[in-house]
């Protein structure tokens, strides 16, 4: 008995130190720290470069149609209420209607729609060094972090020949 907890200790022991002696990098692998760090810095400053030249509008629920006969622009923004307040409806009387929280979430859904298809995004117009600088940044940067969530394989260690 008492060897057993002696060889149990002792391997517990020899699996801690050899947990020591492996470097931990990015994602729990093997090594790869430096490149994450490289990466993630590529990546930011590429996005954000990106993100600056990017310019957002909003047309105020442009999305609606126009009446041909009087020429009236007609916003559809009241009539993608009407399936989230029935559904609001359902579930104020009874919480688990499967009803109530299918019309409330497609209302969410169309209402999210119609905001996000209302937006109007441009690209600012900038150079092409500038444009292939911030498409290198993100992208490279990208490609480093993914890189370093792989292992690094360790340098072979030299065989020491006794003759």
């Amino acid at each position: 008995m008492q060897r057993e907890l002696i060889f149990a200790s002792t391997y517990v022991m020899e699996s801690e130190k050899q947990a020591e002696k492996r470097p931990f990098g990015a994602g729990g692998t093997p090594g790869g720290i430096g490149i994450f760090l490289l990466g993630f810095a590529m990546a930011c400053a590429g996005g954000w470069l990106v993100t600056n030249q990017v310019v957002v509008t909003s047309g105020f629920f442009a999305s609606g149609f126009m009446v041909p006969v009087i020429n009236y622009h007609m916003n559809s923004f009241g009539l993608s209420l009407v399936p989230f307040i029935i559904g609001i409806a359902f579930l104020f009387f009874n919480g688990k209607s499967v009803t109530g929280w299918l019309l409330t979430i497609g209302g969410l859904v169309i209402i999210m729609a119609g905001i996000l298809f209302s937006l109007h995004i441009y690209f600012q117009p900038t150079t092409l060094f500038n444009t292939l600088l911030m498409l290198v940044l993100l992208f490279g940067g990208l490609g480093l972090v993914f890189r370093s969530l792989k292992a690094i394989p360790a340098p072979p260690e030299p065989e020491n020949k006794a003759s």
